[in-house]
């Protein structure tokens, strides 16, 4: 659902820090936590190496400074804003915390050399590149600027390509994500990706709700996580109350991704909760292959009608509060969104619940060390 780029509050862009972080929730962290995601919130100069999934109208000004200021790496959702836009939001942004945070670019949109370099010119320190594989000239650019560059890797095989083209870390999200979705798994992806690739910070992403569930990817390796969905429903979060009582109803199945009816007409897959908008659009999926079979439609035409269904769907689900025909784009973690809560307590939860998962199994390891040896039988 997103991509990311993090703001200093220093006219020069962000460095690595020296030492540790220290901050809000460095203290209360466990120290086998901190261990293991060290490289990534060094990276990020975050207390946490917890990203905000960028969400498009989901994430702006007060979202994510409400991350950062909780200690994770919020991240701003550009969209498709112009760059005086993403200017002024980065500044709003700015306004509210002096944390880092991050700001995403769309490697499609049509502006994104000139979103580059309001970035540079804002101090942007870490930016995120996403919705395909990035151009060489804006990896090069990004870097130039002295920023670090972070992009999204669907595949071992593209992780490598991005690597050598030069970028800083990478995140690997899987098909449980809300929004745009790959054809695989989070689980997957991690087991593919992370054992094999070391050279950089790995982020993982995709329906991940609990802490248990990110100890278990900084365990294999992961630098870090990013999670979306559970922070759509905090008390900073803009997003209109029917949409997030939405999530606070929904269960991990209701978070279904598209359907292509014709391999004809392709349709990248979306996951959201199921509801009119979703049925409609295999409706008007239908209709228009009629059409473009009685030769009412030429190929191209049938295909613009179809992308154009969801035009703005996003904006009235999460805006205007239009639950029934507009986009309710979620992740499968959706089902552990219970309530709406302030986002330090989304982030304490987090750290809790990983913190207590590795007690648990540090007393089991200290059980099984004290426990006496059974005497073996004498035979008679």
């Amino acid at each position: 659902m997103g991509l990311a780029a993090s703001w200093s509050a220093q006219p020069e862009p962000l460095r690595l820090p020296s030492a540790p972080v220290s901050g809000p929730g460095v203290g209360r962290v466990a120290p086998a936590l901190d261990r293991l995601w060290r490289r990534g919130r060094e990276f990020l100069g975050s207390d946490y190496a917890i990203m905000g999934g960028a969400m498009t109208w989901v994430s702006e000004r007060n979202l994510v400074a409400a991350i950062s200021n909780g200690g994770g790496f919020g991240v701003l959702a550009s969209g498709s804003m112009n760059p005086a836009q993403l200017a002024a939001e980065i500044d709003g942004t700015a306004a509210l915390t002096k944390r880092p945070f991050g700001v995403n670019l769309i490697t499609l949109h049509p502006q994104l050399t000139e979103l580059i370099r309001v970035c540079a010119d804002k101090g942007v320190g870490h930016v995120v590149l996403a919705g395909g594989l990035p151009p060489g000239a804006a990896i090069a650019s990004i870097k130039e600027s002295g920023a670090k560059v972070l992009c999204f890797a669907p595949a071992l095989a593209l992780a490598r390509k991005l690597v050598r083209l030069g970028v800083d870390a990478l995140i690997i999200e899987g098909m449980e994500a809300g929004g745009h979705i790959g054809p695989v798994s989070t689980s997957v992806l991690a087991q593919e990706i992370l054992p094999t690739l070391a050279e950089v910070p790995i982020f993982v992403a995709g329906g991940i709700g609990r802490g248990e569930g990110m100890l278990a990817h900084l365990e294999m390796g992961a630098a870090g996580v990013q999670l979306g969905t559970r922070f759509v429903c905090a008390t900073e979060s803009i997003a209109h109350p029917r949409f997030k009582q939405a999530f606070i109803r929904a269960g991990a199945r209701d978070a279904v991704p598209s359907i292509q009816l014709d391999p004809r007409f392709p349709v990248i897959p979306v996951r959201a909760l199921g509801n009119q908008a979703t049925m409609r659009f295999q409706e008007i999926q239908r209709e228009v292959i009629d059409r473009f079979g009685r030769g009412e439609l030429s190929q191209r035409e049938a295909q613009l009608e179809i992308e154009h269904f969801w035009a703005g769907a996003l904006r009235r689900a999460v805006v205007d509060g239009d639950v029934e025909t507009g986009s309710l784009m979620a992740g499968q973690s959706v089902g552990m969104v219970h309530s709406e809560q302030p986002t330090s307590a989304i982030l304490a939860e987090l750290i809790d619940q990983a913190t207590a998962a590795l007690a648990v199994r540090q007393a089991a390891i200290e059980s099984e060390a004290v426990a006496p040896v059974p005497a073996r039988a004498t035979a008679l």
